[in-house]
């Protein structure tokens, strides 16, 4: 069946489709020999020669969804030019040598829920601000903001000439330092600007010392430790999709698709999108819980 390419390589895990946009007019990409540079052009992944950077595509028997603990010291990304560690590495460290790549941000510094994938439509809606996945994080920043420092951050900040969207945010607890007070925040976004957390409680003077995010939808584990990761189950992945088709308004929090206190077993080993990295063929689909590994 004749698909556009960007939506071919996104199925396949190369990249999202946004990514995957720049692939085809960057010339990176050809179907039968030919370099296609035009978006809109149309394939059929089973019947035509479709490749990238010269390597021809394979289609994933099936789509993974793996939900991370992503600890400090590690970047968000398939690759690095600094060559620092990456979540790549912790999901190789673990036994995952499928193409996935992360959903969104989470920076070099902070810690916490991170979801990755080979579904490339479900990552762009994931991330596209108009469908407002919340993103929950706990943060501790230097000081105690006061009313007028809630209020400004839960109507929106603005940050390189655009305003964030409505925060939710509350005090948690103020913790007395030898020098200074720091206090212990939630803060619920509905986007995810690159160090968007970070910018806005810099932009009220009171800049964070640790951030964690604890919340992705309606996705949560109170229970995963840094460096493990765990596949999601069925009841995750639907909630994920309703949450990213749902109109912001319809939606509220799906409680029975939270994870915390579950007894999976954990996997441990404690972006940039390359297509040189292409998805092996994977087990098929069971109807078991997937476990976690533990890496060596």
């Amino acid at each position: 069946m004749q698909q556009r390419l960007q939506k071919i390589l996104s199925a396949a895990g190369i990249a999202s489709r946004r990514a995957a946009e720049t692939y085809i007019t960057d010339g990176r990409v050809s179907v039968n020999g030919q370099t296609v540079t035009e978006l809109g052009t149309k394939a059929d992944p089973e019947a035509d020669d479709i490749r990238v950077d010269g390597r021809r595509i394979k289609t994933a028997a099936r789509r993974l969804y793996i939900l991370m603990y992503k600890p400090r010291g590690y970047i968000t990304s398939r690759s690095d030019p600094q060559r620092r560690p990456t979540v790549i590495d912790l999901l190789a460290k673990g036994g995952v040598r499928d193409y996935v790549y992360p959903v969104g941000r989470l920076d070099y510094e902070s810690e916490g829920l991170l979801l990755l994938t080979s579904d490339g439509d479900l990552a762009a809606r994931l991330t596209h601000p108009s469908h407002e996945v919340e993103r929950e994080y706990q943060v501790k920043v230097l000081g105690v903001p006061d009313d007028h420092d809630l209020q400004r951050l839960s109507k929106g900040i603005l940050i390189d000439g655009r305003r964030t969207l409505p925060a939710e945010v509350r005090v948690l607890k103020v913790i007395e330092g030898t020098d200074a007070q720091h206090a212990l925040l939630s803060i619920v976004v509905k986007e995810g600007r690159n160090r968007q957390v970070r910018n806005m409680f810099d932009a009220v003077g009171h800049p964070v010392d640790r951030l964690r995010r604890m919340r992705i939808g309606s996705i949560t584990d109170e229970h995963i430790r840094p460096g493990e990761f765990r596949e999601l189950d069925a009841k995750e992945i639907a909630a994920l999709k309703r949450a990213a088709v749902a109109p912001p308004e319809s939606r509220g929090p799906d409680l029975k698709a939270v994870a915390g206190g579950s007894g999976r077993k954990r996997s441990s080993a404690a972006g940039s999108e390359d297509p040189r990295l292409l998805p092996k063929k994977v087990r098929p689909e069971t109807d078991q819980t997937p476990h976690r590994r533990r890496g060596r």
